[in-house]
């Protein structure tokens, strides 16, 4: 596959970079002096021109769980970020979308690059960065309605370098039946790959009111080829929520216990877990 429009890049209406290509839609927010700011800006620019067709001539080789090495530098960010959750079934398509935050910021942060603070945002998967001082963000626990749930107030202390959510109403086709799964790790792409697993294991298998359908049949090239993903989730009792959430809370707190990521916030019907201690998760002001 050939992606024949060339990439875009301009500035938002409040002055941040948006850089896209393709499925692509990054938003880049830089601060400090304004000639660091620029510099940091074109080097984003840079490094994100050739991603889509990089990941594009990798795509075989990203959608099985095992195999070599890929070449490219976000398709090994992908691979380096799914490897250590073995034996958990998981592609380094998993890590795709904060693989590529990641490689981004980390070409905005290069040797005396002079910023203060700086975050890449894919469509929800974010990676980030700050000298000192604390960022506060709402996460988000209905993808519906769009509604905050609970807020994450992330330090520069904490070692919180990316944050992802996923759940069966988001962009990805899920496993299982979370309505949001929101993850935070040392990189977006670890939180990303970890967010798709313990949304998967949020689940009620063979529930009556939950429909599934083959991943194929839905996108014939899937990475998850055969396996049945969510298509709907009807009415569930108190107890089986809590079912549900009992099964990702445990895999959530295996990956703390791993140091594959640092805190999770799981909801499905209005229902909350947090997992984690590294960073503080806090209800809304208006809540």
């Amino acid at each position: 596959m050939i992606w024949r429009e060339v990439p875009a890049a301009r500035m938002t209406l409040d002055g941040r970079l948006r850089l896209q290509h393709g499925p692509i839609d990054l938003i880049v927010t830089a601060e400090g002096p304004e000639t660091e700011v620029r510099a940091a800006r074109l080097r984003a620019r840079g490094a994100f021109l050739p991603v889509l067709e990089e990941l594009v001539a990798e795509l075989p080789r990203l959608r099985v769980a095992e195999g070599p090495a890929p070449s490219g530098p976000v398709a090994r960010r992908m691979h380096r970020a799914t490897a250590p959750f073995a034996p958990d079934f998981v592609t380094p398509m998993a890590a795709v979308a904060g693989a590529v935050a990641d490689h981004v910021l980390a070409a905005m942060l290069a040797p005396g690059h002079g910023l203060i603070r700086a975050h890449v945002n894919n469509g929800g998967d974010i990676a980030l960065w700050q000298a000192s001082g604390a960022l506060t963000l709402s996460i988000c626990e209905d993808p519906v309605t769009r509604a905050p749930g609970a807020q994450a107030r992330i330090t520069a202390r904490d070692g919180v370098g990316g944050v992802a959510t996923s759940g069966w109403r988001g962009r990805s086709h899920s496993l299982g039946i979370a309505d949001a799964v929101t993850a935070l790790a040392r990189t977006a792409a670890a939180a990303d790959a970890a967010a798709t697993l313990i949304a998967n294991a949020v689940d009620l298998p063979d529930h009556p009111a939950v429909t599934r359908e083959r991943a194929d049949a839905l996108a014939p090239d899937s990475d998850l080829g055969a396996r049945l993903v969510t298509t709907g989730v009807g009415a569930l009792s108190a107890d089986e929520v809590t079912e549900a959430l009992d099964r990702g809370q445990a895999r959530a707190e295996s990956f703390v216990r791993r140091g594959l990521i640092l805190s999770a916030c799981l909801a499905l019907r209005s229902t909350r877990r947090v997992v984690g201690h590294h960073v503080q998760l806090q209800e809304p002001q208006n809540a």
